[in-house]
C-alpha cells in the first residue's frame, strides 16, 4: 500500500511536498480550493521544481472552475515539468464550489469533462460546446501528445461508482468509505487526524490544531449532504452559530477555513464537545491503532493512504504518520 499525502494548497505547500519527499511519501495531492488557497497549478509547478521522485496530482479538480483546455494545459505543463510524477483526480466539487455558493457538477458533465480533457492530452480534436479544440501547443511549450496522465475520480453512490469505472484509471475515496476499493486495480483514500501521544487528550491544543479541521470536516459534509449535524456531539452549536448568518451567507460560514483550521461554528461546536468524535471522524489513534486501521484499508483493497496533516507543526505531522505507516506492509487481497 502506497503512503502519500495530500495538502489544503497554501504558498507553504512546495516546502511541504519537498519535506514529503525526504520522508519517502510516495505522491502528493493538492485541493484544487480557490475561494481559500493560492492556484493549485502554480503551487505544483513550483513543487516540481523542488523535487525529484514525489508523485505530483491536483486532488482534486473541479469541472465547473475551468474551461477543459485550462485542465489540459496545465497537467501538460506539469508532466514537463515532473515527466513521469503526474496524476489527475477529478471531482463533482465540495467546498471547491459550494464556498462559491455554487453546485456541484452534475456526473454526466464531469463524464463529458473528463474524456475531454483526456481527449485533448492525447492529441486529438474533441468538441466541447459545439466546438472543436486540439491542443496546439509547439514543441517549446508542452510535452508532444500524447501526454499520458493516469485519471483518478472522486466519487460515492451508484452514479458516480459507473462513471469512475467507465472513464478513470481508479478510485478517489474520502471519509473511511472502502466498500467499492476492490473493484479498482488503484483506490486511493484520503484521511485526516494524528498520532495520539501517550496519556494525550483528545481536547488537548495541538489535537485541535492537527486534527481538529478533519473532525469539522464531518460537520460541514453533514450540512451540505443532507445530513443531521445535531446527531455528533457539539452539533446544535455548530448548526446554532451557521443558522446565525443569513441564509444567502452560510456557505461562507460554513466553508471558512475548511481542512485547515477551525471556523467559528467549528471553534462553538469543539467547545460543546465535538472533539469527542475524533477518533470516529479521523484517524487520530495511538501508533498501534493506526497501524491496524491502515492494515483493515489494505485488506478493503485500498491501495493508496492519502493522509492530510493540519496544524502549525506540517513537517512534524508528516513525520509522525509515515514512521507507523512505513511500518505496514499488507497489500490488498
Amino acid at each position: 500500500m502506497d503512503i502519500s499525502c495530500q495538502f489544503a494548497t497554501s504558498l507553504h505547500s512546495p516546502e511541504h511536498i519537498a519535506v514529503a519527499e525526504q520522508l519517502g511519501y510516495h505522491r502528493a495531492w493538492l485541493h484544487d480550493t480557490p475561494a481559500q488557497s493560492p492556484d493549485v497549478w502554480a503551487m505544483l509547478a513550483t513543487a516540481a521544481e523542488r523535487t525529484h521522485r514525489i508523485g505530483l496530482a491536483p486532488g482534486v479538480l473541479v469541472p465547473t472552475l475551468r474551461h477543459p483546455m485550462v485542465n489540459a494545459s496545465g497537467a501538460a505543463t506539469l508532466a514537463a515539468l515532473a515527466p513521469g510524477r503526474v496524476a489527475l483526480a477529478f471531482g463533482t466539487g465540495f467546498n471547491g464550489t459550494r464556498a462559491l455558493g455554487a453546485p456541484p457538477a452534475t456526473w454526466s458533465y464531469l463524464s463529458t469533462y473528463v474524456r475531454t480533457v483526456r481527449g485533448l492530452l492525447r492529441g486529438d480534436t474533441v468538441e466541447w460546446e459545439g466546438v472543436p479544440l486540439r491542443m496546439m501547443h509547439p514543441g517549446t511549450n508542452a510535452p508532444q501528445r500524447p501526454v499520458d496522465i493516469p485519471v483518478l475520480v472522486s466519487a460515492l453512490g451508484p452514479k458516480g461508482l459507473a462513471v469512475t469505472h467507465e472513464i478513470a484509471d481508479g478510485l478517489f475515496s474520502v471519509n473511511g468509505e472502502t466498500a467499492h476499493a476492490h473493484e479498482f486495480a488503484w483506490a486511493a483514500l484520503g484521511i485526516h487526524g494524528t498520532v495520539l501521544g501517550e496519556d494525550e487528550p483528545l481536547n488537548s491544543p495541538r489535537i485541535r490544531a492537527a486534527a481538529g479541521p478533519g473532525n469539522a470536516l464531518a460537520y460541514h459534509a453533514a450540512y451540505e449532504f443532507g445530513g443531521d449535524p445535531t446527531a455528533l456531539p457539539g452539533g446544535r452549536a455548530w448548526l446554532d452559530a451557521v443558522s446565525a448568518h443569513p441564509r444567502t451567507e452560510r456557505h461562507l460560514a460554513v466553508h471558512d477555513q475548511h481542512l485547515i483550521g477551525l471556523n467559528a461554528a467549528d471553534d462553538a461546536a469543539w467547545n460543546a464537545g465535538s472533539w469527542q468524535a475524533i477518533t470516529a471522524t479521523t484517524v487520530t489513534a495511538t501508533p498501534d491503532r493506526i497501524r491496524d486501521t491502515l492494515s483493515a484499508y489494505a485488506q478493503d483493497g485500498i491501495t493508496e493512504i492519502v493522509y492530510q496533516p493540519t496544524g502549525p507543526d506540517i513537517p512534524g505531522e508528516l513525520e509522525r504518520f509515515i514512521t507507523i505507516a512505513g511500518d505496514v506492509q499488507l497489500k490488498p487481497s
